[in-house]
């Protein structure tokens, strides 16, 4: 009760109000109504008694209400109209002071309802009931509802004015009784409830329970449902009609305004659920049903058409219980929702869909329950995705609007604003930097879409939804829709939704976001469905927002789709700058929110349709294409439909800006860019500069339509990546208006802005951003293969940017950047794609190495080696160009930050390094440089770990094939490197040590070893090794001139620089290089190619003996052999202490063999050569004080003058004046004091070995002979047979027979060996000369040496001399038989021809015949000897003499059988008492028979004196032949007695034969005297006879020889005359020849001398047998007589005179014969 009407003021004004009423109305019904007078009066007085009386006047009077509105009652029952007004406003008065009792109440409304009935004082009636409901709670229950239904059948009056009140009061009094119940809620609120039974579903009474105002309350709801229903109210009882209209606005306002009572009280849910849903469900129903243009007869029943007025209010009611009641109505909602859904349908009436889409656009601007239906529908299973399906159905509503023309609209555009005044056109803004197109001017923003052209209007103001016709209530037609209504609010929908999704939910990101960094300081990655997956989102909330986040997805995943084809649409169709601009900013909030949740698919699908919208209609975009066919192949169906992404249409009306190329593989026409398609690229870049941390891959699809419109706008990159404008002459065919040539540079400086604002991105996005250019570079090379075109370097560009304003966590990017850039960009084929790829590379290294880092680079080292490392990597690209930018690089980085690189330096040397063969000069000659600069300059600053590095770079260029000077150079550089050890060597030696030492300590404590080349070497030496290693390989360099100077340093250092090797690092030194090498040399050498250069490049002209690689390799055996065995001649003794020295010297031999076997003269004659140098090694004595001297280096330094070392066994081979001279060199006394004895004959033994195999092998004759067959050289040969006796000296003591035979093979083989035609007149002399080639001398010279030692050696020693005998004997047969080579033909030298491929035979006569003396010589001297006379050596020389001497005039050469028959005879007159000496023993029984045969050979021989051979000759030669019969005489038959009987008889017959006369046939009649050899034949007879009458017979022995000569004689006598007597007889008259006949005058002529010396003799010694042989001549003499020849009459008649001593009377001799 307000303190106004309780003060005491008020008080007294009432009551003098009430008596005044009371008066005035006792007044009025004086006349007519008398009870109704007395009543008022009665009423007086009791109002003044209580006032008088009543301490609360108020209370008092309420007490008595009924009492006191009595009288007013009764005056309202008169229904005087003055009365009942008075009365009327009496009771209002009381009322309004809240002094009537609930009794009275009821009896003022059983009043107020009779005059209703009678139908006075309607709107009196209306106010009264209204001041007494509203001033207190008195009336309630039935009187309540009487009240209401009174309300109620007012307003269903005629009168309008009555009509519209009774409205306005029953919504008044409806909202009393809910205002009451929550007053009463209120005031209950603290009192602890009650337990309440749960009231049954179906049981309506369950208000038992309910407070008084409750109660009333929901008997109001109850009833107004049923009414609305169209049944009987329960409580409302007198209702006589009600519209359902009017019901449902109702509804409306209670459910509107009291929320809290339906969702408190369980009762008024439950009415909500089982009264409400139903009846709004089934109202809806013809709505539902209808389809507009279908018949109406097609179905049974007509179907009811929908009602605008009940349709709309409805829909309000509906949009009353989704916001107000969710929560209980899950179920019912979700039918509205689907229904607000269907009412979009194309088929429904305009009107339906415009109030339709009013409805929704009132659930769009409450992101919460949009949020509420996501969590209920969406992602429960098995239940209507609502929110999709609404989202999905505006579009499906935007997309109808554009492909039916809106039936029911105005076709008239004039009338578009009669609809309502609130409807105007939205202004057009002004487009800004792009004048209007002047064509058609359109005034009104719109949608234009094929054709459809549909207008923006101004709706409401930004996320409020203010609806037009939901509100027209007044109406009962359906209103106009104006054109373009629908549309707008449907965009509106659409721009409303995504800003209020996206601010809640990005709002509850952050407060996530805030709430787990307070709670926990690392967040938990919420996992995503993996189909989602994008590490973009990294900012996860932690698990407390697990619920939200899903959520926060499906809310995304459920509206993508439909949003995305609505805004799309909307964007292409799109007229107006602020409409795009909005439906951009959409698109790009969406896609950020996608980004933030992590949601690739739809943030991409976003990204895609602004990139699309940037791009001309139809723009072929890989990209763009693949990423919205997937979205296609996902078209999502909204009842039925299809929706697609609607491509872009073409023609839509928009003003052309910029005409440019399109980028792409086949040249095409040209593309055109709208202002739209700009503000779409600025919408784009926007995108990515404000939420580049967010489009984790989408980045490819950003950049890819970046690059295209660069391209079409025709930007160019600039240094740095910048983009620029291009000249206008780089695209004829780019066309651009001034108003985006303004626009031009502001782009560019975004677009950079944009690359530079990467490095506020996180490490994540900034990896996304990098994978995507890299993509996009990619794509642009893809398309630049193959064509010379300019590719579009935007990507390279922007890598390079992106690189260098990250480059203070340079450190993330750097790999995939430079990787691309290498593996990719630098590869490419076409060039200036290259050349941007290189440029951007080295750029980015250059800078990173001079940035300022954090730490410095010089303390972070793993930095600087990333930083350079792709600098290395760069080496594999076979581009000259980017090579070229390489090199130039390193020179850059060498200039400036050269003596900073430290642990970067073998970095940079391997890139030097890096160099190959086909690279071409000029690269080579750049990187050369750029070594240079490091050898001249550098070497002191970097770590000496790197030095051998440069060694090893300084080889490479070394080994390159490109530039020979750039080779040899390289060459000198190494030798200035070894230098540099050299003067620095303790400073260089004390760091790779104390390195070592470093790592030593980790390698243990990895457990792994160290491992490094030439390890166990220490560090410094081992560096020494490796450029020895690097020489050595240069070596073997394939270009003779590179092979000759590394050869010639190497050898160099070695012998300078030697000294500073430890002393075991010499044993690496010796095998690892030099003996690799000389392996290498050897392998190379023997596999070289043999066929002819013909010049040296250019004109150089290649002399003969080095052109073929074979000769050029020989130069380089022969240098390499030489400097090794220098190395091994000088540094001797530290080498013989090395552990494995006999074995090196044996390596060494081995290659001293294999070279001298080469089949090359050059090779073989040095590697003779450096034998005789390692074996001139005479170990001298040691003083123990001095300090080991560098030993001079001999035998090849030319500038000596004579050799150095003293003579003796050491000295070197020159060769002397004469034999003798030499053999004094080696007899000289001085022997060499040996070390160690023992190693050292090893080693002599080994190398008497090689000797021996060098010899064997080049001496044994060739299996097959061509003109190709190698045969050694003389000079060759000379100097192996020079190298024996040197050797010999120190092999001497345990020279065996075996060694014997094998010396004797070699000089035999090598004495064989024909001479080259070519050769031969240097070597032989004139034919006619008998003088011994150097070689033969040399052979000679090797045995008497040998002969010499045995001489003085021991016993067992000088067994040996027979084998040396053998040996001379070998080359004495050479006199008569020169040996054979192989089957290799040699030709007489008389007939080699000197310019062709043929051998000559030497002239083996002067060297046979000083053999022949030497033997002679030598046997003189050991005839004696016990082992000649055992082997029979005499034998042998007589049988080696045979051959000369049976040949005789068959001999190549006279002298030499002249010689033998000398030797012979010298040999016999010394070996002929030994032999008779030992005639016993019988050593010598196999020499008689050989001596007789070579007698016999030799004084019959069978060879024809030559017809030229004068008559002097013949007689000098006939009395060498006297001397032979002579020695015989002399020397053997006085001995008969101690030589064998058969070779007596043999010499016998022999003399025998010699005295009878025979001759040669050929001989002229002339010379018959002279060449009968008539002296020889004398001197053999009187031998012959002399022997046979010999009168001091002192043996038998001697008796038997004669009488066997005698025998002997006359047999040969008989034989010739009977032989001549047959021959006469049968050749009748005609004579013998003269031969014949001169014949048997001789033998005539002996018989007549036999006859005189048998006279002669002293009888006995005659044989009584002897005298009967000649008696027996007689007959055969005289049967001569018959001859015809005179002469051989007279020898006949000399012979028969003496036969007359035998004329005895024969029976007297015999009776008296004792005489």
């Amino acid at each position: 009760m307000s303190a106004s009407t309780s003060s005491p003021e008020a008080i007294k004004k009432l009551l003098d109000n009430m008596q005044s009423d009371l008066r005035g109305l006792s007044m009025e019904c004086k006349k007519k109504f008398p009870p109704v007078k007395e009543a008022a009066e009665s009423g007086i007085i009791k109002v003044k008694n209580i006032s008088a009386r009543s301490p609360d006047i108020l209370t008092a009077l309420k007490e008595n209400s009924s009492e006191v509105v009595q009288p007013f009652l009764m005056g309202c029952g008169t229904k005087e109209p003055k009365i009942t007004q008075l009365c009327l406003a009496a009771i209002q008065r009381l009322m309004s002071h809240e002094v009537v009792s609930e009794a009275a109440a009821g009896n003022i409304i059983n009043m107020l309802w009779q005059l209703m009935e009678n139908g006075l004082e309607e709107l009196k009636l209306l106010q009264t009931v209204l001041v007494l409901l509203t001033t207190n709670t008195v009336v309630h229950d039935d009187a309540l509802s009487k009240a209401i239904v009174l309300c109620f059948r007012l307003h269903f009056t005629k009168d309008n004015i009555t009509n519209n009140t009774a409205a306005a009061t029953v919504r008044q009094v409806v909202t009393v009784v809910f205002e009451r119940m929550v007053a009463e809620d209120e005031r209950y609120k603290d009192v602890p409830e009650q337990p309440v039974p749960v009231p049954g579903n179906s049981n309506r009474r369950s208000v038992s329970t309910l407070k008084p105002c409750a109660k009333d309350a929901y008997m109001l709801f109850q009833d107004l449902c049923q009414l609305v229903n169209a049944d009987a109210p329960y409580w409302l009882v007198g209702m006589t009609e009600m519209t359902r209209t009017f019901g449902l606005e109702l509804l409306e306002s209670v459910l509107n305004d009291f929320p809290q009572v339906f969702l408190q009280h369980q009762e008024f849910s439950f009415l909500l659920k089982e009264r409400v849903c139903p009846l709004v469900i089934k109202l809806f129903s013809p709505n539902i049903k209808f389809r507009q243009g279908s018949s109406s007869n097609s179905s049974p029943a007509p179907v009811e058409k929908p009602y605008f007025p009940i349709c709309m209010r409805l829909l309000r009611v509906v949009s009353v219980l989704i916001k107000q009641f969710y929560s209980l109505l899950v179920t019912e909602c979700e039918i509205f929702l689907s229904l607000l859904v269907k009412f979009l349908d194309a088929d429904k009436p305009q009107w339906l869909r415009a109030v339709a889409v009013e409805s929704i656009h009132r659930l769009c601007v409450q992101p919460q329950l949009l949020r509420s239906f996501c969590q209920s529908y969406d992602m429960k299973q098995h239940s209507t995705k609502v929110f999709r399906d609404i989202v999905n159905a505006l579009g499906s509503f935007i997309q109808s609007l554009f492909l039916v023309p809106s039936a029911g609209s105005t076709s008239n555009p004039t009338n578009q604003s009669a609809g309502s005044s609130s409807i105007a056109p939205a202004s057009n803004q002004s487009t800004t930097g792009i004048a209007a197109a002047s064509g058609n001017v359109t005034v009104l923003p719109a949608f234009e879409y094929r054709g459809t052209w549909i207008p923006i209007l101004t709706i409401s103001i930004q996320g409020s939804a203010k609806a037009t016709y939901l509100e027209m209530l007044d109406k009962v037609e359906p209103p106009n829709i104006p054109e373009g209504y629908a549309m707008s609010v449907a965009f509106h929908c659409l721009l409303d939704l995504v800003r209020g999704i996206t601010t809640m939910i990005e709002g509850e990101i952050s407060q996530a976001e805030t709430d787990s960094h307070t709670s926990a300081e690392e967040t938990l990655s919420h996992t995503k469905p993996s189909d989602q997956q994008d590490p973009a989102t990294r900012s996860d909330p932690a698990e407390t927002e697990p619920v939200g986040r899903a959520v926060w997805e499906e809310m995304i995943n459920a509206c993508w789709c439909g949003l995305l084809a609505a805004l799309s649409l909307l964007l292409d169709a799109s007229t107006d700058e602020a409409a795009t601009e909005n439906i951009l900013k959409a698109e790009m909030t969406v896609a950020s929110l996608c980004g933030k949740l992590g949601l690739v698919t739809p943030r991409d699908a976003f990204i895609t349709a602004i990139c699309k919208g940037s791009l001309p209609p139809h723009y072929t975009l890989t990209v763009l294409n693949s990423s919205s066919a997937t979205l296609c192949n996902k078209s999502y169906s909204i009842q039925g439909q299809n929706v697609q992404i609607i491509s872009p249409s073409s023609e839509s009306h928009q003003q052309v800006v910029a005409v440019g190329q399109p980028l792409a593989l086949q040249p095409q026409g040209t593309v055109m860019l709208t202002a739209k398609n700009i503000q779409c690229m600025r919408t784009l870049l926007n995108l990515a500069h404000c939420h580049g941390g967010f489009l984790g891959t989408s980045w490819q699809l950003v950049l890819a339509t970046l690059q295209h419109l660069v391209w079409i706008l025709g930007l160019k990159p600039s240094t740095g990546g910048a983009l620029k404008p291009g000249r206008a002459v780089e695209g004829p065919s780019t066309v651009l208006t001034t108003a985006v040539m303004t626009d031009l540079p502001v782009i560019s400086t975004i677009l950079s802005r944009l690359f530079e604002s990467s490095q506020y991105l996180d490490d994540v996005s900034l990896h996304h951003l990098i994978n995507a250019l890299c993509s996009l570079s990619l794509e642009a090379m893809d398309m630049a293969y193959g064509n010379n075109k300019e590719p579009s370097l935007f990507a390279v560009a922007k890598l390079l940017e992106t690189g260098l304003v990250n480059m203070h966590r340079i450190e993330i990017l750097w790999r995939p950047l430079t990787g691309h850039l290498i593996e990719k960009v630098c590869q490419h084929p076409n060039a200036r794609m290259r050349e941007w790829g290189a440029e951007a590379l080295t750029s980015l290294i250059k800078a990173g190495l001079a940035f300022k880092h954090e730490p410095l680079l010089s303390q972070n080292q793993r930095l600087q080696l990333l930083l350079l490392n792709p600098l290395k990597e760069l080496s594999t690209i076979t581009h000259h160009d980017i090579r070229l930018r390489q090199l130039e690089c390193v020179l850059q980085i060498l200039q400036s930050q050269g003596d900073s690189l430290g642990p970067g330096w073998p970095l940079v040397l391997g890139v030097i390094g890096a160099i190959r063969n086909d690279q071409g000069e000029s690269l080579i000659r750049t990187a050369f440089q750029c070594l240079q600069l490091v050898v001249t300059d550098f070497l002191p600053t970097m770590p000496c770990t790197c030095l051998q590095i440069v060694v090893e770079v300084a080889g490479s260029f070394g080994l390159q094939n490109q530039e020979l000077n750039i080779s040899l150079t390289s060459i000198g550089l190494l030798w200035n490197i070894s230098d540099y050890f050299f003067q620095r060597g303790e400073i260089i030696e004390k760091e790779l040590n104390r390195e070592e030492d470093i790592l030593q300590k980790q390698a243990k404590e990895k457990g792994v070893t160290l491992n490094r080349p030439f390890h166990p070497a220490p560090p410094f030496d081992c560096l020494w090794l490796c450029l020895y290693a690097k020489l050595g390989e240069l070596c073997v360099d394939t270009r003779p001139a590179v092979r000759k100077s590394a050869g010639q340093t190497l050898f160099s250092t070695i012998g300078a620089h030697g000294t500073l090797l430890q002393h075991a690092t010499w044993h690496t030194v010796i095998w690892k290089v030099l003996f690799q090498l000389l392996d290498q040399v050897r392998e190379s050498s023997t596999t070289a190619d043999k066929e002819k250069i013909e010049s040296g490049g250019g004109n150089i002209l290649i002399h003969h003996s080095r052109d073929t690689a074979e000769k050029q390799w020989a130069e380089t055996w022969v240098l390499t052999l030489a400097g090794v065995a220098r190395i091994f001649n000088t540094r001797r003794y530290l080498l013989q202490s090395l552990g494995d020295f006999s074995k090196a010297w044996d390596v060494l031999l081995d290659h001293i063999q294999s070279a001298a076997l080469s089949k090359n003269n050059e090779v073989s004659l040095a590697a003779l050569k450096s034998f005789q140098e390692i074996l001139q090694i005479v170990t001298p004595t040691r003083e123990p004080d001095r300090p080991e001297p560098l030993p001079g280096i001999t035998v090849t330094v030319p500038g000596l003058v004579g050799p150095v070392t003293a003579a003796g066994p050491g000295r070197p081979l020159v060769r002397a004046d004469s034999t003798a001279e030499r053999l004094n060199s080696y007899n000289s006394s001085e022997q060499p004091i040996t070390m160690d004895e023992i190693e050292d004959a090893s080693l002599w033994w080994a190398a008497w070995n090689t000797w021996y195999r060098i010899g064997s092998e080049s001496t044994k004759p060739p299996a097959t002979c061509d003109k190709l067959t190698f045969i050694p050289s003389q000079p060759f040969l000379t100097a192996l047979i020079q190298i024996f006796p040197a050797l010999y000296q120190h092999i001497k003591t345990a020279f065996s027979m075996d060694d014997l035979q094998k010396l004797g093979i070699i000089l035999h083989g090598a004495v064989s060996v024909p001479i080259s035609s070519d050769a031969s007149p240097f070597i032989l002399p004139s034919y006619t000369e008998a003088v011994l080639t150097s070689l033969q001398e040399s052979v000679l010279t090797a045995l008497d040496v040998l002969q010499k030692a045995i001489c003085v050696g021991p016993e067992n020693m000088q067994n040996m001399y027979p084998a040396i005998f053998d040996q001379l004997s070998a080359f004495v047969q050479f006199s008569c038989k020169p040996p054979q080579y192989g089957k290799l033909e040699t030709k007489h030298i008389a007939n080699a021809k000197y310019n062709q491929a043929e051998w000559v035979a030497l002239n083996y006569v002067p060297f046979a015949e000083k053999s022949l003396e030497v033997m002679v010589d030598l046997y003189q001297k050991t005839a004696c000897h016990k082992a000649v006379v055992g082997e029979k050596v005499l034998q042998n020389v007589i049988k080696t003499l045979r051959v000369p001497l049976s040949l005789k005039y068959a001999c190549p050469s006279e002298s030499t059988w002249k010689l033998a028959v000398s030797s012979l005879l010298k040999v016999l007159s010394v070996g002929l008492p030994v032999a008779r000496q030992h005639a016993s023993s019988g050593k010598f029984d196999g020499m008689w028979p050989e001596l007789a045969s070579t007698f016999e050979d030799f004084l019959f021989t069978k060879s024809k004196a030559p017809d030229n051979l004068s008559i002097e000759e013949f007689q000098r030669n006939e009395s060498i032949d006297v001397e032979v019969v002579q020695l015989i005489s002399t020397e053997i038959l006085p001995y008969a007695n101690f030589i064998p009987k058969d070779f007596v008889g043999k010499i016998m017959t022999m003399l025998n034969k010699g005295s009878i006369h025979s001759q040669s046939s050929s001989f002229t009649e002339a010379e018959i005297d002279i060449r009968m050899r008539e002296e020889f034949s004398k001197v053999c007879f009187e031998t012959l006879l002399q022997f046979s009458f010999s009168n001091k017979v002192t043996t038998p022995q001697e008796g038997y020889i004669s009488r066997m000569a005698l025998s002997v004689l006359l047999k040969r006598s008989q034989d010739v005359l009977h032989r001549y007597i047959d021959d006469e007889r049968l050749s009748g008259k005609c004579p013998l020849p003269r031969q014949r006949v001169t014949e048997i005058i001789f033998v005539l002529k002996a018989v007549s001398t036999l006859i005189d010396s048998l006279k002669k003799t002293h009888p006995d010694n005659v044989d009584g047998n002897t005298w009967e042989q000649v008696i027996s001549l007689y007959p055969t003499l005289v049967e001569c007589i018959t001859c015809s020849s005179s002469e051989v009459c007279t020898a006949l008649k000399e012979a028969l005179v003496p036969f007359k001593d035998f004329m005895h009377p024969p029976a007297a001799k015999v009776q008296n014969g004792e005489s």
